[in-house]
């Protein structure tokens, strides 16, 4: 059996058949996620705020607290991280309301210059109906008008995240002693879920960092150059951060919308400008390393997350993407020991075998032992089969004479 050649295969069913019965069980789970998305998505969110807040509990616990206590602790940080984020949230939405009713003339005029623009040089049809379409002040109204809707779903999920904080807080107390009661039957599978944990903490604590020195920045910069609502797109900045890829062009376009707005051409390319040496430098260059240490996710799979948990959950999946990849990481593939080469092409580094021991060198490789080294084939100590030294060098010395020890003498 040659090199090339594949182990022999267990008896069972084809690797096929197997791999087509394994698609078919991810499209029947992924479809009744889609048609539960709107309990899905809550539960893995408030599943990710308890995995960031659990660390409170351990010192707290250490310093004599009762466990009754700690939890509730743990459940407070919880709900201050919610209460931040809907805030937020809530202000942001409430400020680009009133920013399209303000703007909506001025947008109105600018959509027309726009089009009248790229009409001059020759550009008609399609590409124009598709910038009026996206760019209309109707749909932008709309939009604005919506927001109240919007609202009124994202409150009623915030509630069940808040229901789920508190049952999820609770059971941590008594997961924590897992690793006492079966940490000699199930160590692989405790391990595992303690690094999924782990590096859950790390993606959103490098995440958030980065976020909020982006933010500020970049709303110190919107400030001063006088776009409106500077705050409204520093909240914007930072919510997108959580987005792998293409968060910055999510965070960019509104911005520079109201910038071409209210200040032209000139203003708008001076806020693309400072988007692109702030976020360009911390998010595409110095965060990506610091994330990757984090999860050891690959680039492509990283966007494709975004893409596909959007698809599957909605746009909360574009943030809980990432949590989402390693969830399904560890379950599916880091339990199966044969599977160490999909977890390397996932990113997974640590998943790829050590490198093999060189191969021996030949007699003819010039870089070999020489023929008269001990042990070589024309050494005075070795023999051939044949139980003799066919090229014996006269001008060796040998036996006693070369100092060889009473075990490499012939009686």
């Amino acid at each position: 059996m040659t090199a090339l050649q594949d182990a022999p295969r267990p008896p069972g069913l084809a690797p096929s058949t197997r791999t087509l019965l394994s698609l078919a069980a991810a499209v029947i789970v992924l479809a009744g996620v889609y048609l539960a998305r709107g309990l899905f998505g809550p539960l893995a969110l408030a599943a990710v705020v308890v995995i960031i807040v659990q660390p409170v509990r351990a010192p707290l616990e250490r310093r004599g607290w009762p466990r009754w206590a700690a939890t509730t602790a743990t459940i407070v940080v919880a709900y201050l991280i919610l209460g931040a984020l809907a805030a937020l949230l809530a202000f942001a939405g409430v400020q680009f309301a009133g920013l399209v009713g303000q703007y909506l003339d001025d947008l109105s005029t600018m959509v027309e210059q726009a089009t009248a623009w790229l009409e001059s040089f020759g550009v008609e049809g399609q590409v124009t109906e598709a910038l009026a379409s996206w760019l209309d002040p109707s749909t932008l109204a709309g939009l604005a008008a919506s927001v109240g809707g919007t609202a009124m779903t994202v409150l009623t999920a915030f509630f069940f995240v808040l229901a789920y904080v508190i049952f999820m807080a609770a059971d941590a107390t008594r997961y924590q002693d897992a690793r006492a009661r079966f940490g000699g039957q199930r160590p692989a599978t405790l391990d595992r879920i303690t690094a999924y944990n782990s590096g859950v903490r790390r993606y959103f604590v490098v995440n958030a960092s980065f976020g909020a020195v982006v933010a500020v920045i970049d709303g110190v910069a919107l400030w001063w150059m006088g776009v409106p609502a500077p705050a409204v797109w520093a909240i914007l900045a930072f919510v997108t951060n959580f987005v792998p890829n293409i968060g910055f062009v999510l965070g960019v376009v509104p911005p520079t919308v109201m910038a071409l707005v209210v200040g032209g051409w000139p203003l708008a390319l001076a806020v693309v400008a400072v988007y692109c040496v702030v976020n360009v430098v911390l998010q595409v260059l110095v965060q990506p390393k610091f994330v990757a240490d984090a999860v050891n996710l690959s680039l492509t799979l990283s966007f494709f997350s975004v893409v596909f948990w959007t698809l599957v959950i909605g746009p909360l999946g574009a943030i809980l993407a990432i949590p989402l990849t390693l969830l399904t990481r560890a379950l599916v593939v880091e339990g199966d020991p044969g599977s160490g080469w999909l977890r390397y092409l996932s990113g997974d580094t640590s998943a790829a075998p050590p490198a093999g021991p060189p191969e021996p060198t030949g007699p003819s490789d010039p870089d070999g032992p020489a023929s008269g080294a001990p042990g070589s084939p024309g050494s005075p100590g070795s023999q051939d089969e044949g139980g003799a030294d066919p090229d014996p060098r006269p001008d060796e010395p040998t036996g006693a004479s070369a100092g060889a020890s009473p075990l490499e003498r012939e009686p």
